[in-house]
Protein backbone atom coordinates (compact mmCIF):
# COMPACT_ATOMS: atom_id res chain seq x y z
CA UNK A 1 0.00 0.00 0.00
CA UNK A 2 3.03 2.02 0.62
CA UNK A 3 3.81 1.95 -3.03
CA UNK A 4 0.74 2.84 -4.37
CA UNK A 5 0.85 6.39 -6.39
CA UNK A 6 -2.50 7.44 -5.74
CA UNK A 7 -2.15 7.95 -2.29
CA UNK A 8 1.45 9.34 -2.08
CA UNK A 9 3.12 11.82 -4.54
CA UNK A 10 6.71 13.19 -4.30
CA UNK A 11 8.02 10.54 -2.81
CA UNK A 12 11.75 10.93 -3.02
CA UNK A 13 13.86 8.09 -1.32
CA UNK A 14 15.10 9.86 1.92
CA UNK A 15 12.08 11.96 2.20
CA UNK A 16 8.67 12.00 3.92
CA UNK A 17 5.97 11.44 1.32
CA UNK A 18 3.13 14.41 0.26
CA UNK A 19 -0.35 12.75 0.85
CA UNK A 20 -2.41 13.85 -2.14
CA UNK A 21 -5.09 15.98 -1.18
CA UNK A 22 -8.61 14.23 -1.77
CA UNK A 23 -11.40 16.31 -3.49
CA UNK A 24 -14.82 16.38 -2.14
CA UNK A 25 -17.90 16.21 -4.40
CA UNK A 26 -20.10 19.44 -4.19
CA UNK A 27 -23.12 18.13 -1.92
CA UNK A 28 -24.27 14.97 0.15
CA UNK A 29 -23.83 11.55 -0.64
CA UNK A 30 -27.25 9.47 -1.33
CA UNK A 31 -28.28 6.38 -2.24
CA UNK A 32 -30.31 6.48 -5.48
CA UNK A 33 -32.63 3.65 -6.63
CA UNK A 34 -35.97 2.71 -8.75
CA UNK A 35 -39.01 2.11 -7.92
CA UNK A 36 -41.09 0.53 -11.38
CA UNK A 37 -44.24 2.02 -12.15
CA UNK A 38 -45.34 3.98 -15.90
CA UNK A 39 -42.68 5.94 -15.83
CA UNK A 40 -39.34 4.46 -13.20
CA UNK A 41 -39.23 7.09 -11.18
CA UNK A 42 -35.76 7.34 -9.55
CA UNK A 43 -35.56 7.97 -5.59
CA UNK A 44 -32.45 8.92 -3.59
CA UNK A 45 -32.22 8.38 0.33
CA UNK A 46 -29.62 10.40 2.24
CA UNK A 47 -26.72 7.61 3.53
CA UNK A 48 -26.80 9.19 6.76
CA UNK A 49 -30.11 7.79 7.49
CA UNK A 50 -28.83 4.39 5.85
CA UNK A 51 -28.15 1.45 7.81
CA UNK A 52 -27.43 -1.28 5.35
CA UNK A 53 -28.31 -1.87 1.82
CA UNK A 54 -28.96 -6.08 0.92
CA UNK A 55 -30.16 -8.30 -1.90
CA UNK A 56 -31.92 -10.79 -0.07
CA UNK A 57 -33.94 -13.50 -1.23
CA UNK A 58 -37.64 -13.71 -0.72
CA UNK A 59 -37.85 -17.13 1.11
CA UNK A 60 -35.55 -15.02 3.68
CA UNK A 61 -38.62 -12.48 4.23
CA UNK A 62 -41.01 -14.28 6.83
CA UNK A 63 -44.33 -13.08 5.95
CA UNK A 64 -46.57 -12.13 9.12
CA UNK A 65 -50.19 -12.91 8.57
CA UNK A 66 -53.09 -9.70 9.88
CA UNK A 67 -49.93 -7.84 8.91
CA UNK A 68 -50.15 -4.29 6.92
CA UNK A 69 -50.88 -4.82 3.16
CA UNK A 70 -47.20 -2.68 2.63
CA UNK A 71 -45.41 -5.13 4.73
CA UNK A 72 -43.59 -7.81 3.26
CA UNK A 73 -42.55 -9.42 6.62
CA UNK A 74 -39.81 -9.67 8.70
CA UNK A 75 -35.71 -10.52 7.90
CA UNK A 76 -33.14 -11.52 10.42
CA UNK A 77 -30.69 -8.46 9.88
CA UNK A 78 -27.49 -9.46 11.78
CA UNK A 79 -29.87 -10.58 15.08
CA UNK A 80 -32.36 -8.12 15.07
CA UNK A 81 -35.65 -8.35 13.67
CA UNK A 82 -36.49 -5.66 10.72
CA UNK A 83 -40.02 -5.48 9.32
CA UNK A 84 -39.26 -5.36 5.25
CA UNK A 85 -42.24 -2.80 3.47
CA UNK A 86 -42.83 -2.12 -0.36
CA UNK A 87 -41.68 1.06 -0.76
CA UNK A 88 -43.53 1.42 -3.64
CA UNK A 89 -46.61 0.71 -2.70
CA UNK A 90 -46.19 3.15 0.43
CA UNK A 91 -46.15 6.02 -2.18
CA UNK A 92 -48.99 4.80 -4.13
CA UNK A 93 -47.45 2.58 -6.69
CA UNK A 94 -50.85 0.49 -7.94
CA UNK A 95 -49.32 -2.63 -8.14
CA UNK A 96 -47.06 -4.80 -5.76
CA UNK A 97 -43.42 -5.04 -5.94
CA UNK A 98 -42.39 -8.01 -8.33
CA UNK A 99 -41.11 -10.53 -6.22
CA UNK A 100 -40.72 -13.02 -8.89
CA UNK A 101 -37.11 -12.45 -9.00
CA UNK A 102 -33.85 -14.03 -7.26
CA UNK A 103 -33.43 -11.47 -5.02
CA UNK A 104 -34.77 -8.33 -3.53
CA UNK A 105 -32.40 -4.93 -3.08
CA UNK A 106 -33.77 -3.92 1.10
CA UNK A 107 -32.45 -0.39 2.06
CA UNK A 108 -32.22 -1.14 6.11
CA UNK A 109 -32.96 2.89 7.33
CA UNK A 110 -32.83 3.61 11.31
CA UNK A 111 -33.98 6.61 13.07
CA UNK A 112 -33.65 6.53 17.03
CA UNK A 113 -32.91 2.89 17.62
CA UNK A 114 -36.36 2.16 15.19
CA UNK A 115 -34.99 0.29 11.85
CA UNK A 116 -37.18 -0.41 8.49
CA UNK A 117 -36.45 -2.22 5.55
CA UNK A 118 -37.58 -0.74 2.38
CA UNK A 119 -37.78 -3.30 -0.54
CA UNK A 120 -37.21 -1.20 -3.97
CA UNK A 121 -37.27 -2.33 -7.62
CA UNK A 122 -33.42 -1.53 -8.60
CA UNK A 123 -30.71 0.14 -7.00
CA UNK A 124 -28.78 2.42 -8.83
CA UNK A 125 -25.69 3.35 -6.26
CA UNK A 126 -24.40 5.88 -4.28
CA UNK A 127 -24.10 9.36 -5.57
CA UNK A 128 -22.98 13.25 -4.46
CA UNK A 129 -26.09 15.57 -5.04
CA UNK A 130 -25.47 19.38 -4.71
CA UNK A 131 -28.23 20.11 -2.42
CA UNK A 132 -28.16 23.92 -3.33
CA UNK A 133 -29.03 22.63 -6.67
CA UNK A 134 -32.64 20.76 -5.21
CA UNK A 135 -35.53 22.13 -6.21
CA UNK A 136 -39.53 21.97 -4.38
CA UNK A 137 -41.15 19.25 -5.88
CA UNK A 138 -42.98 19.75 -8.80
CA UNK A 139 -47.04 20.82 -8.11
CA UNK A 140 -48.71 17.88 -9.46
CA UNK A 141 -47.09 15.32 -7.17
CA UNK A 142 -49.53 12.84 -5.89
CA UNK A 143 -50.38 13.29 -1.94
CA UNK A 144 -49.08 9.34 -1.23
CA UNK A 145 -45.95 11.17 -2.28
CA UNK A 146 -45.90 14.18 -1.38
CA UNK A 147 -45.78 13.52 2.25
CA UNK A 148 -42.06 11.57 2.04
CA UNK A 149 -40.48 14.13 -0.64
CA UNK A 150 -38.02 16.84 0.56
CA UNK A 151 -37.00 17.92 -2.97
CA UNK A 152 -36.05 16.99 -6.07
CA UNK A 153 -33.26 17.75 -8.49
CA UNK A 154 -34.17 17.81 -12.18
CA UNK A 155 -31.43 15.90 -14.48
CA UNK A 156 -33.17 16.10 -17.77
CA UNK A 157 -35.90 18.88 -18.37
CA UNK A 158 -36.38 17.45 -21.95
CA UNK A 159 -37.46 13.74 -21.00
CA UNK A 160 -39.19 15.08 -17.87
CA UNK A 161 -36.14 12.66 -15.67
CA UNK A 162 -36.06 14.01 -12.26
CA UNK A 163 -34.66 12.31 -8.58
CA UNK A 164 -36.83 12.28 -5.68
CA UNK A 165 -35.41 12.80 -2.54
CA UNK A 166 -37.23 10.92 0.26
CA UNK A 167 -37.69 11.54 3.78
CA UNK A 168 -36.53 8.26 5.60
CA UNK A 169 -37.61 10.05 8.65
CA UNK A 170 -41.10 10.72 7.65
CA UNK A 171 -40.99 7.55 5.96
CA UNK A 172 -40.48 5.36 8.85
CA UNK A 173 -42.47 7.09 11.35
CA UNK A 174 -45.20 7.22 9.14
CA UNK A 175 -49.10 5.89 10.72
CA UNK A 176 -49.81 4.35 6.96
CA UNK A 177 -48.03 0.85 8.37
CA UNK A 178 -50.51 0.42 11.10
CA UNK A 179 -53.75 0.56 8.04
Amino acid sequence: MTGNPDLLTNSIQGQLPEFQELERPDGELYLRFYIFSEDHQEFALSAAGIREVIATPLDRITPIPNASPLLLGTINLRGQVVWVADLGQLLGKPTALNTERAEIPVIAIEDQNTMLGLAVDQIVGMGWLDLERMQAAETNVPDTIALFLRGEWLLDEKNNQRIRLLDQTAILHSRRWIT
